[in-house]
């Protein structure tokens, strides 16, 4: 057995086995896969095997692509039999509702040149003759989706890594995992022990236990699926073209061809977790025991739409457990809290996703990012909190029997919530905030007021909170508005090296003293990885604020790169509350409850300051996400409540409105503002999104450097650009980003935001366009669901271009 590695990937399943193959293919054969069992143990040898490449993520998509790409070439390859059948698929649509979801679904696969197709009832009943059409409106036909035996294809994957360098290693369950130093690991397993540099965690089901071998835990949570294999159906009998996969979203079912019969898996309601604190020491290629009456409702609905299902016998009902995580998104990355610990655990559909996973995750390991942007799926997405059963469990199974809903824009699911509120909650929600959650905190999106109905109704269309929103940001650009951004996170960095250390990861110049800076840091290869706030609070105590979702990742960048000794890294995220006041009646109700100098002369733009206001000590931060004159008013958070109350008396004679984060949506696009994880992100460069005045080229070596002046010298081919789309305002198609844009009929981008403009009259949106055609005046086209519009790239800001109001 091998006794030290590059790399060692604990976990024999798809997810392993890939990772194993990729690194292999680039070249890293110094690695070896421990597995406890047999490969294929766990989740992967009882899987349907769907190959699905329809998802309402951009991003994930192309995950999915890729693993079907890769299941098409592996045989060749490998030498290894796949088994890939690429018969398609069919989603069928029953709802309206549903017909815009595939609408919505046929914009992104245009951006991905992915086959794709909207067919009526005719076509469904010519592909898949035993499906009833009764009720069918349309659906959804991707002729690329197929399926693959599990087995095979990790077999294949994991021979192929073998025949490369790769070794691996069955019956060899991990036991302990100690960090060594230099943050390389000893890996102890019943046959030895493995002295490894990185420790990648691929462990299926047992993500949770093995990430506690390690100290540390992951959201995961084993869920129970069942699907029923029938005997054969004497329709299936004679030579006929295989019948494609076919989904009932409504019924919550999907079926295939399985030898001669059907296979049909449900996703019923109230799905039962399994082993939720920690799987039997000897599970391994085991079935749990069938529960026909847990899914006896959704297999009648199949029978009503698959009229063959009702004289079928019944030859097996299959219960497995699969992983899920709080929103049902895989965790990949390198783990917060220790070093060289990398996830890649977490997939509720590993088969599919192997490919592409694999595929990015040895990049991450070997580049230090991946070739995808996979926020989406990254560990750092998710907090502490969701490591709680509490929390991840509701969560998990609200997800599970969510598998086939409707995925609405801007809609918010309700399971394990409210979670983390801060002392306004309960007085914003008296005074009629609508919330949505973040990194587990209670936000407020809009205010209904009294009698209005709420606005929540999900729709791809225009949605019913609109006037609300128009009503808030219209008040901060006439007066003035109160935001609850408490849910901000925020660390400190103090030390004798906290200068130099922050100076190596911001690409823009670290502020003097009393004053704050906007920055970026930066991935070796020149993309966005963090976007943040550094205040200076002394020569070595600065106080860096960033968007509450990015929490966790954002301090893990931070820690992986702080110094062993002459820094201090403290995440302070609960100790302080943050009220933003906007608008240019900003400085009259602040100075109402302020004995301190708020002029410019003495409070300029980009400043901070400690001021009291009332009887709370305050440090302000004059910045602005609006446009308007604003403060950011820091505070310990046991004066919320104090401070709330003194700024609503204050503002009270001069049209103080309560805001929430839904108005930010449209006044920061009017002032062209980024924001991280829709404009930019890491496979995006300062320089294309028009963040240049943000990089300090000439302040001496920071991460990333090399690669912007390599971008800069070499000259931009795509740059982020500004558009108004020709929308009539009884028209209800609501733009929000994702949608393709054309210009003569060509593909040439597609839209990372879109709000309504209220104050410009128009609806902006931003879209990388190749660097010839982003000139203002071009004319374009937008696609929203299936209907094209007129678009102009514009100047940006369309609102105060010069910034005089935020600077007045």
């Amino acid at each position: 057995m091998k006794r030290h590695a590059r790399v060692a990937v604990i976990g024999g399943g798809a997810l392993g086995a890939s990772l194993l193959y990729h690194l292999a293919l680039r070249g890293w054969t110094d690695t070896v896969l421990l597995e406890k069992d047999d490969l294929t143990n766990g989740s992967t040898w009882h899987a349907a095997g769907l190959c699905t490449q329809f998802n309402a993520s951009l991003n994930v998509t192309r995950l999915l692509m890729r693993g079907v790409e890769l299941f098409n070439r592996l045989e060749a390859e490998t030498g290894q039999p796949v088994d890939f059948r690429a018969v398609g698929s069919l989603r069928l649509a029953t709802t309206k509702a549903r017909m815009d979801q595939y609408r919505d679904a046929r914009g992104l696969a245009r951006i991905l040149d992915l086959p794709f197709e909207l067919v009526g009832a005719d076509e469904v009943r010519r592909r898949a003759p035993l499906v009833s059409v009764e009720g069918v409106l349309g659906a959804a036909w991707t002729p690329t989706d197929g399926y693959v035996d599990p087995t095979s294809v990790t077999l294949a994957m994991a021979e192929g890594a073998r025949a490369l360098g790769a070794s691996i290693e069955r019956q060899t369950p991990v036991t302990e995992l100690r960090q060594a130093g230099a943050g390389a690991w000893e890996v102890v397993t019943e046959r030895g022990t493995v002295q490894a540099e990185i420790v990648v965690n691929a462990a299926g089901i047992w993500g949770r236990d093995v990430g506690r071998l390690a100290g540390i835990d992951l959201p995961i949570v084993p869920i129970e699926h069942q699907y029923l294999v029938t005997d054969a159906v004497p329709e299936l009998a004679a030579d006929h073209d295989e019948m494609p996969g076919v989904r009932d979203t409504e019924a919550s079912f999907y079926v295939r061809e399985e030898g001669g019969g059907l296979l049909i898996g449900p996703y019923e309601a109230q799905p039962k977790p399994w082993a939720e604190t920690g799987i039997p020491a000897d599970f391994g290629r085991q079935l749990l025991p069938s529960d026909f009456a847990q899914v006896a409702t959704v297999l009648d609905l199949a029978s009503r739409r698959i009229p063959a299902l009702a004289t079928a016998g019944m030859k097996q009902l299959l219960n497995g457990p699969t992983s899920y995580t709080p929103d049902g998104n895989a965790l990949m990355g390198w783990v917060p809290g220790v070093r060289n610990l990398f996830a890649l655990s977490g997939f509720s559909y590993g088969i599919v996703q192997s490919g592409g996973a694999g595929f990015n995750a040895a990049a991450w390991i070997i580049d230090g990012e991946p070739v995808d942007n996979l926020w989406e799926l990254d560990v750092r997405r998710f907090g502490p909190h969701a490591n709680a059963l509490s929390y991840l469990i509701p969560r998990a199974r609200e997800t599970y029997e969510r598998e086939y809903a409707i995925p609405f824009p801007f809609e918010e699911l309700t399971a394990a919530r409210p979670l983390k509120t801060d002392p306004l909650y309960d007085r914003l929600a008296e005074r009629g905030a609508v919330f949505a959650a973040r990194n587990g905190w209670e936000r407020p999106m809009w205010f209904v007021p009294p009698g209005a109905p709420p606005g929540e109704e999900p729709t791809y269309r225009r949605p019913g909170w609109l006037p609300y929103q128009r009503a808030e940001a219209t008040a901060v650009r006439e007066a003035v508005g109160l935001l609850d951004m408490s849910s901000f996170a925020k660390f400190e960095v103090r030390g004798p090296g906290a200068a130099e250390y922050l100076d190596r990861l911001c690409a823009n110049r670290l502020p003097r003293l009393g004053r704050v800076a906007l920055t970026q840091m930066l991935t070796p290869s020149g993309g966005i990885e963090c976007d943040l706030t550094v205040a200076r609070l002394a020569d070595d105590r600065f106080y860096v604020v960033t968007a509450a979702a990015t929490e966790a990742h954002d301090l893990e960048w931070l820690a992986r790169h702080l110094p062993a000794e002459g820094v201090t890294l403290e995440d302070v995220t609960n100790a302080w509350g943050v009220l933003m006041l906007a608008g240019p009646r900003a400085r009259d109700v602040l100075g109402r409850g302020s004995a301190d100098d708020l002029s410019n002369a003495a409070f300029p733009f980009m400043a901070v300051r400690d001021v009291g206001v009332g009887p709370v000590p305050v440090r302000a931060l004059r910045v602005t996400y609006t446009g308007e004159l604003g403060w950011e008013l820091h505070h310990p958070v046991e004066y919320s409540r104090t401070l709330y109350d003194t700024l609503v008396r204050a503002g009270e004679d001069v049209g103080l409105v309560d805001i929430g984060y839904r108005a930010l949506d449209s006044l920061r696009l009017e002032k062209g503002y980024r924001l991280w994880g829709a404009d930019i992100g890491p496979l995006d460069s300062p320089l294309e999104a028009g963040l240049e005045r943000f990089v300090a080229f000439d302040k001496g070596d920071f991460i990333g450097r090399e690669a912007l002046i390599r971008q800069r010298d070499a000259g931009l081919e795509r740059r982020l650009a500004c558009l108004t789309i020709d929308l009539d305002p009884n028209d209800d198609l609501f733009p929000r980003g994702g949608e393709p844009v054309f210009e003569g009929g060509e593909l040439v981008s597609y839209l990372r935001a879109a709000h309504p403009g209220h104050s410009v009259g128009t609806t902006i949106a931003l879209a990388y366009l190749p660097a010839a055609r982003s000139e203002p005046g071009r004319a374009l086209e937008v696609e929203i669901l299936g209907e094209r519009r007129g678009a102009t790239v514009v100047e940006a800001p369309l609102y105060d271009p010069e910034g005089l109001r935020m600077r007045s």
